[in-house]
């Protein structure tokens, strides 16, 4: 498998927009999700996204800011930031799974394959 690598982390206004993106996915994977960590606290799932029909999911402090996708190749899984908050700030990792468990698929124990992460930082 292929290391998972994120990119598209920086420094952002209140109000603005990032787009992240994760790359060096393959077919082998049945889903992608996006998680963060803010310092001293736990990583937490942001969104997932499974890679047969393109279903998703958001959860809601992030419904209707945040939008995952992915491109037709199926080789870039893409985190849209919009209307960014402070208490958004934080690494940014995306994950894979070949197939996914009983758990819900914002719970990063569903994911076996994890990139290095990218920073985002909202501030004024």
């Amino acid at each position: 498998q292929l290391q998972l690598v994120e990119s598209g982390g920086g420094s952002v206004r209140p109000g603005g927009s990032l787009r992240l993106s994760c790359g060096a996915v393959t077919s082998d994977y049945a889903g992608v999700g996006w998680f963060r960590q803010a310092p001293g606290k736990e990583r937490e799932g942001v969104a997932c996204i499974a890679m047969t029909d393109a279903t998703t999911f958001h959860v809601d402090s992030v419904q209707g800011r945040f939008t995952i996708s992915r491109d037709v190749a199926k080789t870039t899984v893409y985190l849209q930031l919009n209307d960014a908050k402070p208490e958004d700030t934080g690494v940014y990792y995306c994950a894979a799974v070949t197939r996914y468990g009983d758990h819900v698929c914002t719970d990063p124990d569903e994911y076996d394959y994890w990139g290095l992460g990218t920073q985002v930082t909202v501030s004024s």
